[in-house]
């Protein structure tokens, strides 16, 4: 009995990246060309983290926008092979915001002394 209950542990990473790339397919931000970091509700830490990308990653940030921003006005989507694909979102934004919330642990760190 606990041999096929490990077959099924080892299954569940395979099963839950199927299931991810699926629930991304289908959601609507890739019909819009936008990535996952394009959509982070706008903290003060992710406006700080936006503040620090490099020019290129920042312009093609506000061109996705700016273009999602013009198909859900017009109430349509990207052509199917322009759509943002489960490869190629990166987290482009993660890095910066991790270090903007590794400082604000170290300055809230600072300021206990």
């Amino acid at each position: 009995m606990a041999a096929p209950a490990k077959q099924v542990v080892k299954q569940i990473p395979a099963w839950r990246a199927t299931l991810g790339r699926w629930l991304y397919s289908k959601s609507y931000f890739c019909e819009l060309g936008l990535m996952r970091d394009d959509c982070l509700n706008e903290t003060e830490d992710v406006k700080e983290a936006i503040r620090r990308l490099p020019k290129d990653l920042y312009d093609e940030r506000v061109f996705r926008i700016a273009r999602a921003l013009s198909l859900s006005n017009k109430k349509t989507v990207l052509p199917k092979e322009e759509w943002t694909n489960y490869d190629m979102d990166v987290p482009y934004l993660q890095p910066y915001l991790k270090e903007v919330l590794a400082e604000k642990a170290e300055k809230a760190e600072w300021n206990k002394k």
